[in-house]
C-alpha cells in the first residue's frame, strides 16, 4: 500500500510546518507485471490453427488405383445442400443428405466400415460446386478427418455433376 511518511520541520517560527510525502510504487510494478502476464497469455490462447492441406503441382497428374466400390464423391452445392453418390459419375445414383453429424458423419462411417470389410481403404473425393460455399468444403473436410479418411481428393465438377448442381 501506499506510505506516507510524515517528518516535521520545524523552524524557530510555529507558523511554517512542512510535510514531506514519500509514495510506495512496488504493487504498481507488480500490476504491472500481472498486467503483462495477462496479455501475453490470452495472445497464445487466441492463436489459430490450421490444418496441413498438401496439393499438387499443376504437372503433377494423380493415377492412383482406385476400386470403384471403395470411392463416395461428394458433391457440395448452393443451399447448403450436399449431393453425394459412391462409385463413377455413370452408374451413381445422386442422393442427398446434411451436414450434421445424422447426416455427412453417419455417411461416411457407414462407407468406411463397408469398405473395411473388403479391406480395402475408403476414399472421398470432393468436388464443389460453383454455387457452394467455403464454410461447407471446410465443413466436409472437419468431418473427413473426423471419421479419419487418410485419402481424399479435391476436383472440379465435370459436366454430368454440374447438370445435377444446377436442378
Amino acid at each position: 500500500m501506499a506510505e506516507i511518511l510524515d517528518s516535521f520541520k520545524q523552524t524557530k517560527c510555529k507558523q511554517l510546518i512542512k510535510k514531506s510525502t514519500r509514495i510506495d510504487l512496488t504493487p504498481m510494478v507488480d500490476l504491472g507485471f500481472l498486467l503483462i502476464t495477462f496479455f501475453v497469455f490470452t495472445t497464445t490462447i487466441s492463436t489459430t490453427k490450421a490444418m496441413a492441406m498438401v496439393s499438387p503441382k499443376e504437372s503433377t497428374t494423380v493415377n492412383d488405383e482406385i476400386c470403384e466400390s471403395c470411392v463416395i464423391t461428394l458433391l457440395p452445392a448452393g443451399n447448403n445442400m450436399l449431393f453425394y453418390y459412391e462409385g463413377s459419375d455413370k452408374n451413381g445414383v445422386f442422393k442427398t443428405t446434411s451436414y450434421n453429424a445424422e447426416g455427412l458423419r453417419a455417411l461416411l462411417i457407414n462407407k468406411k466400415m463397408r469398405v473395411a470389410q473388403l479391406h480395402r481403404e475408403a476414399i472421398l473425393i470432393i468436388k464443389p460446386g460453383a454455387a457452394s460455399t467455403f464454410k461447407n468444403l471446410i465443413n466436409i473436410i472437419d468431418e473427413s478427418n473426423i471419421c479419419m479418411y487418410k485419402r481424399y481428393y479435391l476436383d472440379k465438377a465435370n459436366g454430368s455433376d454440374e447438370i445435377k448442381l444446377k436442378q
